[in-house]
């Protein structure tokens, strides 16, 4: 018999510059983006009271958490973004590995963040 599984996603944007060092064309310049991002959750247990797995506002309050670290800044001056470039793939492993803790002892377990600078275009962090 199948186990059941539920998966929740949540989204939000923040507004930041960055430049991508070594890339040879116009991004190499400080520029700026509106950034949206996708938070990905899932578990196996709704709550028994409300019948849900966690609710919305929690999530969104999480990823809040890591995104109010990010908006209206040059990700350039962020330690991590020191060592590595601010592409989408890295902006997407920072908020992921910065919310992970977060989630200890939550029923929903994080699964992926992704990062969009356009609609076309995204960047997706997990860890399996």
């Amino acid at each position: 018999m199948p186990s059941p599984l539920w998966r929740l996603a949540v989204r939000s944007d923040f507004s930041a510059a960055h430049a991508l060092r070594h890339y040879q064309g116009k991004c190499e310049a400080l520029h700026g983006h509106n950034f949206s991002v996708e938070l990905v959750v899932e578990g196996e247990k709704l709550t028994p009271d409300t019948e849900l797995l966690v609710d919305f506002k929690e999530v969104k309050a999480k990823l809040k958490i890591a995104l109010d670290q990010l908006d209206h800044h040059d990700l350039g001056q962020i330690p991590y973004f020191g060592e590595r470039n601010p592409s989408s793939e890295n902006i997407a492993a920072w908020i992921y590995k910065t919310l992970q803790p977060e989630f200890a002892g939550s029923p929903a377990r994080l699964v992926s963040v992704s990062v969009s600078e356009k609609a076309a275009q995204t960047a997706t962090y997990m860890e399996i």
